[in-house]
């Protein structure tokens, strides 16, 4: 006896009303280690599969009350995707091929010409076992496949609910923050006018006159640059972008930022003009042009004027801010638009709060994008560049 795989050994139905053949059949295959089922008609084994599907169906044509086509027709109809996933090989002493091509459409695998060789009807028995078992377990792992997938994108959408609850959580904690600092701010800042107003001018008063205005203006600074890197983060796609003036959002960050450029003693010079549109929201690329001017003043000498100029490249366009006197630290340039840098010592003309992040943060939002680098003699490059909106 030849010695068999497991894997290849099936449950096989034979339908055939010659009871010759039946016997035949059953022994060639019990021999093979299969387990086998006779029936002379088709109603008899489209009810014995529908209660215990087989692997594998020898199915005449020609027999009484249904025959062959019929039978695998009802059995590829069932509902029951055990059932109708078998498959059907024909057995038939009709050799036409109208005879065949008709067994295919009906739903068969294969086609086995009577009188039949033992060895023909062994290779393709095997060979659609095989076929059968691999099917089954592609399905199975399909179906743990879909399974897997389905928790995970369960989990995920749990994990990204939870994450939207805390991002909402924490917008909502920072604008309370906020609230109740300023409250009690304002009364400090108060305090403080009345105090340096009733001070004498004095040298030594005049420099904690300094110090105050600076420190309020870095608190009030770092309040509202946080409570708009959260707002983007949780509500970005509200901020919608429309075409706007870049001269126009450039020029009123200039203004915003001479005052604290005067306090310096860095001058800011105009932009010069930058033809076309881009996209964004018009308040948030001021704030973002003026956190990076407010940046290059810090990083400029007394005396020294931020340059902006303006280049056109393509279909984009690129507005570049230089300052003269003070340099990055090299170990710094890689994260200088990261929050989390802030208390890093970057710059010996004092800390740049959320400035760099801000900025970055609003450019990204709109496909824009900024970078920095230090200038060969002295001072640094801001870098912004736009794609052009086109008519």
């Amino acid at each position: 006896m030849k010695q068999q795989h497991s894997f290849s050994r099936g449950n096989i139905m034979i339908v055939d009303d010659n009871p010759a053949n039946l016997k035949v059949l059953e022994e060639m295959l019990r021999q093979e280690g299969h387990e086998v089922r006779s029936f002379p008609r088709g109603r008899l084994a489209l009810g014995a599969a529908a209660r215990n599907p087989p692997n594998l169906i020898l199915l005449d044509i020609n027999m009484p009350e249904m025959n062959g086509y019929e039978v695998c027709e009802r059995l590829k109809a069932s509902e029951i995707e055990a059932v109708s996933g078998v498959p059907v090989i024909f057995l038939s002493a009709l050799d036409e091929t109208e005879d065949k091509m008709k067994a295919f459409r009906s739903g068969a695998v294969d086609y086995i010409s009577k009188p039949f060789q033992f060895e023909e009807v062994h290779a393709r028995v095997e060979t659609h076992l095989k076929l059968h078992h691999l099917r089954r377990a592609l399905i199975q792992h399909n179906d743990r496949l879909e399974e897997t997938v389905a928790a995970r994108t369960r989990e995920l959408a749990e994990a990204n609910e939870r994450l939207t609850i805390l991002d909402r959580s924490k917008n909502d904690f920072l604008n309370l923050i906020s609230h109740e600092f300023r409250t009690p701010l304002n009364g400090l800042l108060g305090v403080g006018e009345l105090i340096l107003d009733e001070m004498s001018s004095t040298v030594e008063h005049k420099e904690l006159e300094r110090l105050f205005r600076e420190s309020r203006r870095r608190i009030l600074s770092i309040l509202d640059d946080a409570l708009l890197l959260s707002e983007i983060d949780v509500n970005g796609e509200n901020f919608r972008p429309v075409p706007i003036s870049l001269i126009g959002a450039a020029g009123r960050a200039i203004e915003a930022t001479r005052e604290f450029a005067e306090s310096r003693q860095v001058k800011v010079n105009s932009l010069p003009a930058a033809p076309g549109l881009v996209l964004g929201h018009e308040d948030l690329l001021t704030r973002a042009f003026h956190a990076l001017l407010e940046t290059a003043v810090q990083f400029s000498a007394k005396g020294e004027t931020v340059r902006l100029a303006c280049e056109s490249v393509a279909d984009s366009i690129r507005i570049v801010i230089e300052s003269c006197g003070r340099t990055i630290p090299s170990t710094a340039i890689r994260k200088f638009f990261d929050i989390f840098s802030i208390g890093e010592a970057m710059n010996p003309g004092g800390d740049l709060g959320l400035g760099p992040p801000v900025a970055h943060r609003i450019l990204s939002l709109f496909g824009a994008c900024v970078s920095v680098e230090n200038r060969e003699l002295s001072g640094i490059r801001l870098t912004v560049s736009f794609r052009l909106c086109r008519p």
